[in-house]
């Protein structure tokens, strides 16, 4: 029996949803100078950078070892500045869960912004832990992109 599961995650930021929205959608290769520690390579496999359609591979470490991600733009929303990623390929999929789909949403908070991660899974059985540590890496990424001078 499959087990369907919905995690989301926060983090208030200080630079602008487009600055966000276009780092992941258009420009997520520059993360790896921003992030080397976490973010290896974004490579672009098909379809145009950032267009619904394109798939990407995501090469990255976490929890100590070097993941990848391949994944697929489901959507965007440039207004309301969404992008979702089907997950299709890698740990993720081939080793833990039945289907994975991320979805980041920047929108205003007040005087700043909030980056909104959230995760929709279908896990095999109960014994595949709900991704927490996934999303606790996300959150971290989403505030060193943040404190970096030149995302802005």
């Amino acid at each position: 029996m499959a087990l369907s599961g919905k995690l989301i995650g926060y983090v208030d930021i200080s630079k602008k949803a487009d600055v966000f929205h276009d780092l992941f959608r258009h420009n997520p290769h520059k993360m790896v100078a921003i992030t080397p520690d976490k973010v290896h390579d974004c490579e672009l496999l098909e379809g145009e950078r950032g267009a619904v359609g394109s798939v990407i591979s995501w090469h990255y470490t976490h929890e100590g070892k070097k993941k990848i991600s391949k994944q697929i733009i489901e959507s965007v929303n440039e207004e309301n500045h969404m992008i979702v990623f089907k997950v299709i390929g890698g740990d993720l999929v081939d080793e833990l869960y039945k289907s994975f789909t991320i979805t980041l949403h920047v929108e205003p908070k007040g005087d700043a912004q909030v980056a909104t991660w959230t995760f929709e899974f279908e896990k095999p059985n109960t014994s595949v832990p709900y991704p927490t540590s996934l999303m606790d890496y996300l959150c971290d990424l989403v505030k060193d992109l943040d404190a970096h001078k030149t995302t802005n």
